[in-house]
């Protein structure tokens, strides 16, 4: 299989409940290169295709925590992700997954529209209850309606950020998140499986990783 140059290592808008953007992927020819160093004599004896992508394919698959995998931080992906308050606060559990820049309810929460920020999970009758803190607040100008609203924010509301991590920490979310009870992490996660040769590299088979 040949695996095209970084910049045409990019991948179409994924959109559900949450949704992906400007994907770009970097580092996946010179990961599959080096990923051969440790049984090289001379660098040049590395390859990205044929052989190199069997040995690469080998390495990546192996369990989580063996470390024989280490070859997949150098795949670097990089991406527009819009997550809930919800999804977002679980994301930051992991150590190799950076925000780049986002959106920020401490500085706009009483200039969005709310109506169209929050997910269809939101009960009506609480984005109404929403609309009322924030003209209250933009009426007033107050510090303690400023909170109420900030406070009040439901799970529900969705922001965006640039997002920078790796293959294997894709490959750990995958094995974690794949079958989660929010929809938007299952979505994230089919959206990582059509990364490329994401499946080839990190996936032992149809099924999450054992």
């Amino acid at each position: 299989m040949l695996i095209e140059p970084d910049n045409k290592q990019t991948l179409s808008d994924y959109s559900g409940v949450s949704s992906v953007t400007n994907t770009k992927v970097y580092g996946l020819a010179n990961a599959v290169k080096v990923s051969g160093y440790p049984m090289q004599t001379t660098a040049q004896d590395a390859q990205t295709t044929g052989k190199g992508l069997v040995r690469a394919a080998k390495l990546g698959r192996s369990r989580l925590g063996e470390g024989h995998d280490n070859f997949l931080n150098g795949i670097i992906v990089q991406f527009d992700l819009t997550f809930s308050n919800k999804a977002w606060v679980e994301l930051q559990r992991y150590h190799f997954i950076d925000f780049i820049s986002s959106q920020s309810t401490m500085h706009r929460i009483a200039k969005f529209d709310l109506g169209n920020q929050y997910n269809t999970y939101v009960d009506p009758r609480i984005t109404a209850i929403m609309n009322e803190l924030k003209d209250r607040y933009n009426e007033t100008q107050d510090t303690e309606d400023y909170l109420r609203l900030l406070y009040s924010n439901p799970a529900g509301f969705m922001l965006t950020a640039g997002m920078t991590t790796n293959y294997r920490q894709l490959k750990t979310i995958i094995k974690q998140r794949a079958n989660h009870r929010l929809p938007e992490w299952r979505e994230f996660c089919a959206w990582v499986k059509r990364l490329p040769l994401f499946t080839e590299l990190c996936i032992n088979d149809t099924k999450t990783q054992k």
